[in-house]
């Protein structure tokens, strides 16, 4: 029994103090994947906020959109200009489903809404197994520039590796985010997203059309579905196990709220560094595959004392 309590409260923080540069590299592998989960969870809070739909399909949109860029480089398509097809593919696809489902749902229980991108889910998992085949696909990474290589730091005689197209991930993710803010806060458009998010009738009182503002930000969220997937592939490769990373985004949202965009941000850290940290650390005493459920487990957490997330809105129903 002692031994059990040692390995559990004082084993892994022995571990952390004796080997502090191999603490730094699981930091930072968990800081950049938490980046990249709060990237995906942006995508279903940019589609939350405008419509208040939750979009299970985002995973999917991930991959599809990866799919989509590599598939057309396959076929001779130029790196560059298979990007600029994809997106106009990620305009389509919003397009599409601003005319053939919101449009038609209007005013329908969100649960209609929540099954309708279930449904729009498998379309795109047959859609894309038809088109590009089921087999994994490689990310052209240096075809769209992105670095390739690793640099070594040596603090204190330790050894911490830092992957260029980590580096890059994180910037780019960083910048999107930051740009996204920006675009919220200070651009007519988004303005007119956020007073859609707030209440749909009076935003059709002072003349926003909902229908144009949900094409440009299930579009939006099509665009973060697409970096999101170029980043992703570039780690692990183009797939459609990449949907199951991407859900990740749900504990994500659960953490720091489903409308907020900071919520995002530090849901997603918390769930990348915890993960990671808890995976080599405690990892041993659970069994493999402990990254696999501990997000989930934390999210189940914050449901039970703080079903709105860290900075979400607290729900009071009047009676």
């Amino acid at each position: 029994m002692t031994d059990f309590l040692y390995s559990i409260f004082v084993g892994p923080f022995a571990d952390m103090i004796a080997l502090p540069d191999f603490l730094m590299q699981v930091l930072w592998e968990g800081f950049v994947a938490g980046v990249l989960y709060a990237l995906i969870a942006l995508g279903f809070v940019l589609i939350f906020k405008a419509s208040g739909v939750f979009n299970f399909a985002q995973g999917i949109m991930v991959v599809f959109s990866g799919l989509t860029l590599v598939g057309l480089y396959e076929l001779g398509v130029p790196a560059f200009m298979a990007l600029i097809i994809t997106l106009g593919v990620m305009y389509v696809l919003a397009f599409s489903v601003e005319r053939f489902v919101l449009r038609k749902l209007v005013n329908q229980p969100d649960i209609i809404l929540f099954m309708a991108t279930i449904g729009l889910t498998n379309i795109l998992i047959g859609l894309g197994q038809w088109i590009f085949g089921g087999e994994t696909k490689t990310m052209i990474t240096e075809q769209l520039w992105l670095p390739t290589g690793s640099s070594v730091w040596e603090p204190n005689g330790g050894l911490v590796i830092f992957q260029h197209i980590d580096i890059a991930a994180t910037v780019i993710a960083v910048l999107m985010i930051v740009g996204l803010g920006f675009f919220f806060s200070y651009t007519k458009v988004g303005r007119a997203l956020r007073a859609v998010a707030d209440d749909h009738q009076a935003s059709l009182s002072v003349g926003i059309s909902l229908n144009q503002i949900w094409v440009i930000v299930w579009f939006a969220a099509g665009i973060v579905a697409l970096v999101t997937g170029i980043m992703w592939g570039a780690r692990s490769d183009v797939s459609f196990s990449l949907q199951i990373i991407a859900l990740k985004a749900l504990p994500v949202l659960v953490l720091g709220g489903f409308t907020s965009i900071p919520g995002a941000i530090v849901g997603g850290l918390i769930i990348g560094i915890g993960e990671k940290i808890f995976e080599i650390y405690w990892g041993p005493l659970f069994g493999s595959g402990v990254e696999g459920w501990f997000a989930y487990v934390i999210a189940l957490i914050f449901l039970l004392f703080r079903p709105q997330g860290l900075f979400g809105d607290k729900i009071i129903e009047r009676v």
